[in-house]
């Protein structure tokens, strides 16, 4: 994947506070319509702010945007309508340029067909970015056009909801006696082999099944879905395979009963298609040796 864009400081956008609708907030004008939508609930789209790649992740609406039958297609009539309404809600423009070939395609196939609805043709197009910071969310804009379609993205970022439950140490060993291996509850931050803090409490159960079990020896191994290129998720995937082994061993585990590994997505779950399918595959396992 991309590298982030790391010297972007969101902080330094100013807080608006004007009203919005329901998401996607924002209408088109009149003998515009949208075409070929897609939404989610929980979904990552690749921003383009100062000359990289930054991959938000939340609720995404990305469409298409054509004319009307019988209308002309405008771009600058387009542009100025949805510049003027961003501009209304405190939009802040942190990006507008063409995006580099090699950067888009440094994004991977998958991501890149993911995106498509929202994308436009940023191949060939310059992009714009526009933020509008809020107390309580973030809203990213990505907007592009061309002489006869646009390609309009909203993002709205928001805590995911975590679903998996915590398994504690005495489920953890039954699940391993009975099948060999068991998925556990780790977040980590995006992209990043980082464990957030909301993953202790099941650091310490696989510490407490493991300090139980003192033969016990475990592959610790790291999963991902498939979006973004395999060679950087098989590394990142085993970068939290290892981050997961450090924190054991950090508590007095010897390091010689863990095993990390990291297979990327290779070996899905779940369907690849679908959110929920995507985040079954996002997972850290426990195999017993």
């Amino acid at each position: 994947m991309a590298p982030a864009a790391a010297g972007f400081d969101l902080t330094a956008v100013p807080l608006s506070t004007a009203e919005l609708g329901a998401f996607p907030y924002f209408s088109l004008p009149e003998g515009y319509e949208r075409t070929g939508e897609e939404s989610y609930d929980h979904f990552a789209f690749p921003f383009w702010v100062e000359g990289a790649f930054r991959t938000v992740e939340g609720k995404v609406h990305m469409s298409m945007i054509g004319p009307e039958d019988g209308r002309r297609f405008s771009r600058l009539e387009l542009q100025r309508n949805i510049e003027a309404v961003l501009d209304s809600v405190g939009s802040v423009k942190v990006s507008q340029a063409p995006v580099p070939i090699d950067a888009i395609n440094g994004l991977g196939d998958q991501v890149i067909s993911n995106t498509t609805a929202g994308t436009g043709d940023i191949y060939n197009n310059e992009v714009a970015t526009y933020v509008i910071r809020r107390p309580d969310k973030t809203i990213w804009v990505h907007f592009d056009a061309g002489s006869s379609t646009a390609g309009l993205t909203v993002a709205e970022t928001a805590p995911l909801r975590v679903t998996a439950g915590l398994l504690p140490a005495d489920q953890l060993r039954r699940e391993l006696e009975a099948d060999g291996r068991v998925a556990i509850q780790v977040n980590f931050a995006v992209d990043k082999a980082e464990i957030l803090p909301d993953s202790r409490p099941q650091i310490d159960a696989v510490l407490a099944l493991l300090r139980g079990q003192p033969d016990l020896r475990l592959a610790v191994e790291g999963h991902t879905d498939n979006t973004g290129a395999a060679a950087h998720n098989r590394a990142l995937s085993e970068a939290r395979a290892r981050s997961v082994v450090a924190a054991l061993t950090s508590a007095g585990v010897g390091a010689d009963r863990l095993q990390p590994r990291g297979f990327g997505p290779d070996r899905p779950v779940a369907d690849n298609q679908t959110e929920a399918g995507r985040a079954s595959n996002r997972r850290v396992e426990l195999v017993r040796l």
